[in-house]
């Protein structure tokens, strides 16, 4: 089956949870159907990375947007067209000229896209179209703005979110099919396109990759949160953790040490370092280490849908987890039996200091944790879900 890919990032170097899904889907998809990968750069040094690509994919397009989100362009189409920020900052001028000679070049059977705001690249087609939502876009930055300081620009902030609203449902209702990685999502989005076409394709893990690494022995107990801070949903959750939960856990436990790992922390996160008992890490090349250098991952996160690749790959490490409900959503993980679930600062540091207090409880949450990892969540299993869903559409066609 000819398949058209449509993604807002190059699915590689794996540094967000995106790259790494749409990686590990076409590797394990590329004997199964010819793929076409169309990609949204901000920088021309990421075509280096296009032939790591074309292992998996017939061909490898790349469209330039800006290096940075905040140009005049963006800005004054966001204030001027119907479109969000969110999409004029990923609407690379050639792209639909270029999307419309392909597609009448080319017999495609389906068209993959990846998030909604890639969506008003393509031209209008009959092909069919399956539309991955990895997150409900606007309950992300709903919540940001809910938070944001400079009262001024909150009323833009607010319209901007309304547009998201608005396109987001629009394009649900006009995909072919859409996929998401949870049942929460699944039903969330029903609530607004009841006759949505819906499958859940969840997110995955390469389990014996993260088995390689051994877990180390610790002088000290380490409370590890990981994540990609231009993510707003992590900026949320790590500020609630240092401000809330730490004190908390210092009060029950004071000889251990907080470790912030990401990219791209803000001037704030980064002065956290300052403390004596917190290090914040944006170098780390294998996060397989900090995994393995950790006594518990604590997620205590509070916005944003999708599955969270921290909890995956922690599990896969054998790290037992602490994390809120929204936390693991999408992950078929229970409390008390594979993870800890709280809810406010408080419940979240007793589970903590429980994990880290009680070395038997810590090791069989991680057994079991690391089990369901291997049974419910590698990328073979998960790649045969979706190429099945390929095949349904391919008829559709």
């Amino acid at each position: 089956m000819k398949i058209l890919m449509l993604t807002p990032y190059l699915p590689y170097p794996l540094l967000s949870g995106g790259q790494i899904r749409t990686y590990n889907l076409l590797k394990n998809l590329k004997d199964k159907h010819e793929i076409h990968l169309f990609s949204i750069i901000k920088d021309d040094d990421e075509k280096e990375y296009v032939g790591k690509l074309k292992e998996f994919c017939e061909s490898v397009n790349v469209f330039k947007r800006s290096k940075t989100p905040f140009t005049l362009r963006n800005v004054v189409l966001a204030g001027v067209t119907p479109y969000p920020f969110l999409v004029t900052r990923n609407l690379p001028i050639s792209a639909k000229s270029v999307l419309t000679e392909f597609l009448e070049r080319e017999h495609v059977d389906l068209i993959h896209a990846e998030t909604f705001y890639v969506m008003p690249i393509l031209p209008k087609t009959r092909v069919p179209t399956l539309l991955v939502e990895q997150t409900i876009e606007y309950l992300v930055y709903q919540d940001f703005v809910r938070t944001f300081r400079i009262a001024p620009l909150k009323p833009l902030l607010m319209f901007d979110v309304a547009k998201i609203n608005f396109w987001e449902k629009y394009y649900w209702k006009k995909a072919t099919r859409l996929a998401t990685m949870s049942e929460e999502d699944k039903d969330f989005i029903l609530q607004f396109a009841p006759d949505a076409e819906i499958d859940i394709v969840a997110n995955g893990v390469d389990a014996g990759y993260f088995a390689k690494v051994q877990r180390k022995a610790l002088k000290q107990q380490i409370v590890l949160f990981v994540g990609q801070f231009k993510w707003l949903p992590n900026r949320d959750a790590v500020h609630f953790l240092h401000q809330n939960i730490w004190p908390l856990i210092k009060r029950e436990i004071p000889n251990c040490k907080l470790w912030i790992v990401g990219r791209h922390p803000s001037a704030e996160i980064k002065s956290l370092s300052q403390e004596e008992d917190v290090v914040v890490d944006e170098g780390i090349e294998d996060i397989r280490e900090a995994y393995a250098g950790a006594s518990v991952l604590l997620a205590p996160i509070r916005s944003g849908r999708g599955t969270k690749y921290k909890i995956l790959e922690a599990m896969a490490s054998k790290t037992p987890v602490v994390a809120t409900a929204l936390g693991i959503e999408g992950i078929r993980a229970r409390d008390n039996e594979e993870v800890l679930i709280g809810e406010d600062a408080q419940e979240l540091a007793n589970k903590t200091v429980r994990i880290l207090k009680h070395p038997r409880l810590a090791n069989r949450l991680a057994e079991a944790a690391n089990k369901l990892i291997i049974k419910h969540y590698n990328w073979a299993g998960i790649s045969s879900e979706l190429d099945e869903i390929y095949k349904q559409l391919g008829r559709v066609a």
